[in-house]
């Protein structure tokens, strides 16, 4: 056998560089060393991501479910659209707003199994604002 690690072994190794660069971020624009964050007035203080070897697990799933979710509302907005503009038989419109709601339920399902919630998924870019756009 060569000397390749093992798959436990770099997913320690992964996990552990993975802390060390979320240790580097700000958590808050009063930590960034660039002072022109602070003019955009006050903001709520974003949330640090934190994970280590313990919680790979966990924190992979929030990020998978957080493009997923991002994704989903894309397809809701797209859909519609097309609803709006009569693009869509009525059976058409039928389907796609079962499938939605299927979609919808199922990530809110995936969310309670690891214990997120959809707002715990609306990540926090900066001066960029939420990820997600805010409930309706």
């Amino acid at each position: 056998m060569t000397g390749a690690p093992r798959p436990s072994d770099r997913f320690d190794e992964v996990a552990e560089a993975a802390t060390r660069a979320f240790r580097l971020l700000p958590a808050t624009p009063r930590d960034d060393p660039q002072p022109r964050l602070l003019a955009l007035g006050p903001r709520a203080p974003a949330r640090r991501i934190t994970t280590g070897p313990d919680t790979v697990e966990h924190d992979l799933m929030k990020l998978v479910l957080t493009i997923v979710e991002l994704l989903r509302q894309l397809m809701e907005r797209q859909a519609l659209h097309r609803v709006e503009s009569g693009d869509l038989t009525d059976a058409q419109e039928e389907t796609l707003g079962a499938t939605l709601m299927a979609l919808h339920d199922r990530m809110t399902e995936l969310c309670t199994r690891y214990g997120l919630t959809l707002q715990d998924l609306n990540l926090d870019l900066g001066p960029l604002g939420t990820l997600l756009p805010p409930p309706d």
